[in-house]
């Protein structure tokens, strides 16, 4: 373990005279546009990241890799790696043909040939990969609502690597990384896996992880896709940068890792394990509950919290990577220094702020100590989360037709223009509909791209610092929690149901629809010929029968002001 193989590991793209060619041959062919997951994905394929991967897995290996963590051939790989694809593309698409893989802009990035095509079953590979098929899981959402229902596998060539224009001089391929440990002579090099912003006790852990390895230290934040409501990659970075002063600068390097996590707890610390190994690592520090994604539906952790360190300790000489087992650091008040959790003198009082308390902190501006973090982390992190009061933020109504939301939503929208500070945008379902979906009719499939439509604008609004309140039907979970994540990234997100019966909908029927739907005329009407799926946990539910506008109004001013987002 102490003499790494730091010789080039192999890559899968072509020359730049082969891939002028390719670009020029690959714009006739049908083309995938790559969502930002598969981006990610096709970029630790291509640079070798992933290797021994070479290219998306067909249905042999992911039925392997599914069942027993292994590919078709023994190797070991905890996750499955496919381009998922929609049913209507996959009709297209026969074993056989190649297809040009391009990211958002539309710039080929590499050619796929197809060898494999087939639906999953999503439900298990859920069970097996996550633990469970349970949607409070990310990825398991994600699986069910947000990847495409068919599987596309095959070798990949690569033509270019995808275009990042933020902190180039911060990402490093593995062949990269590789060359800057041959160059400045480091044999023993300890990775420490991150997606959150560096205060003192991550630095006392890696300043002790690489002592006891005798070590040198690679900082490896992931800046790809992480939790949904994570502090976003840029802030995060800045504050990587700001204390990488305060490591001794000979013995340690800050790189950066475009990954699309899949917070897959045990697993996932064995692919992180794998994907350090090909950037050139002899260790890795592996954390109590290392990549877990939190509570299940049951308030449950998803994972045991040394399960991870079980299972990479179990595979690290197939590896050939050396574990370190992350030990939780605490301060010690009496002693002013951190200590492992295991090592506390007795008697001791210790000091912590867990994530959700420093959120607290940040949000209500109060003091965040000196012994918890650096003093120019936290004026990155007061930078891009000032106190709620100050943030935006979205009201989401949700109801029947006719159950009196936009009439509650546009006496909240006075009132909040009554208080000031901050502009106030109504987002109203016929005018959304009027101006932003005019061409979309009322299926399923239309009804969700409506409500997307206005998530995306809420959450645009949210981000730079207004209130947007939006009053749409939305009645399927899956859509309102898609929206909750796209709002989420940036402010508050306060789900009110009105939660109006249909028979008193009925009776409020002004236009007529209720009994048009009732009598067959019009299709899929929510209510009637169509579910409503109620929010379980909103986080306010107002009733409008015998109830004053007003009043109800009211109650949300009462909510927002209990979150800390409006002052009396």
């Amino acid at each position: 373990m102490s003499s790494p193989n730091l010789a080039p590991i192999p890559e899968l793209y072509v020359s730049y005279d082969s891939a002028q060619k390719l670009k020029h041959e690959a714009a006739a062919l049908i083309s995938w546009d790559l969502s930002p997951r598969q981006t990610c994905d096709l970029e630790l394929l291509m640079n070798g990241g992933f290797y021994p991967l070479k290219g998306f897995m067909g249905e042999a290996d992911y039925d392997g890799v599914v069942e027993n963590m292994r590919t078709a051939d023994g190797t070991l790989f905890p996750m499955p790696i496919t381009l998922d694809v929609s049913e209507k593309f996959a009709e297209g698409i026969e074993p056989g043909q190649d297809i040009a893989l391009r990211d958002q802009e539309g710039v080929i990035l590499a050619i796929l040939s197809v060898t494999d095509k087939w639906v999953p079953n999503k439900a298990n590979e859920a069970e097996k990969v996550f633990g469970a098929d349970d949607l409070a899981h990310p990825a398991v959402n994600y699986l069910h609502n947000t990847a495409g229902a068919v599987y596309l596998g095959g070798p990949l060539t690569g033509i270019q690597q995808p275009v990042h224009y933020d902190f180039k001089s911060r990402r490093d391929t593995p062949n990269e990384l590789r060359a800057f440990f041959r160059k400045m002579g480091w044999r023993k090099i300890v990775a420490f896996q991150t997606r959150n912003p560096l205060h003192r006790a991550h630095q006392e852990l890696t300043f002790r992880a690489a002592r006891e390895a005798q070590a040198n230290l690679l900082i490896q934040p992931v800046v790809g896709m992480t939790k949904p409501g994570d502090v976003d990659h840029f802030t995060r970075v800045r504050c990587y940068e700001a204390v990488l002063d305060k490591y001794p600068q000979s013995t340690t390097h800050l790189s950066l890792l475009n990954l699309a996590m899949r917070m897959a707890g045990p697993r996932e610390a064995l692919w992180h394990a794998i994907i350090r190994k090909n950037h050139g690592l002899t260790h890795f520090i592996v954390g109590r509950d290392h990549a877990g994604p939190g509570k299940n539906s049951q308030g449950k952790d998803f994972y045991g919290p040394y399960d991870a360190q079980e299972l990479v300790a179990k595979h690290q000489a197939e590896i050939g990577i050396e574990m370190v087992d992350f030990k939780q650091m605490v301060y010690v008040q009496e002693k002013s220094q951190y200590f492992p959790v295991d090592e506390v003198p007795e008697g001791s009082t210790v000091l912590d702020i867990s994530g959700t308390e420093l959120r607290r902190r940040l949000r209500e501006g109060l003091e965040i100590p000196d012994w918890f973090s650096f003093p120019e982390v936290v004026k990155e992190l007061r930078r891009t989360s000032p106190p709620r009061s100050k943030q935006g933020f979205t009201v989401f109504f949700t109801g029947l037709s006719g159950s009196g939301k936009s009439t509650i939503a546009n006496a909240l929208m006075v009132k909040l223009m009554e208080m000031g500070g901050r502009p106030v945008t109504l987002l109203d379902g016929d005018v959304v509909r009027k101006h932003l979906s005019s061409e979309l009719g009322f299926s399923k499939e239309h009804r969700d791209i409506n409500i997307r439509r206005i998530g995306y604008v809420a959450s645009e609004i949210t981000k730079n610092g207004g209130i947007a309140i939006c009053a749409p039907i939305a009645p399927y979970t899956s859509t309102r929690r898609s929206v909750r994540e796209m709002i989420e990234a940036f402010g508050a997100f306060i789900e009110v149901h009105v939660a109006t019966s249909i028979e008193e909908c009925e009776k409020r029927d002004r236009k007529g629809l209720y009994k048009l739907a009732r009598e067959g005329k019009i299709k899929e009407f929510t209510g009637i010929s169509d579910p409503y799926e109620a929010p379980e946990t909103p986080e306010l539910r107002v009733d409008t029968e015998g109830a004053e506008v007003d009043h109800c109004a009211h109650q949300v001013i009462l909510k927002l002001e209990a979150m800390g987002l409006i002052k009396a």
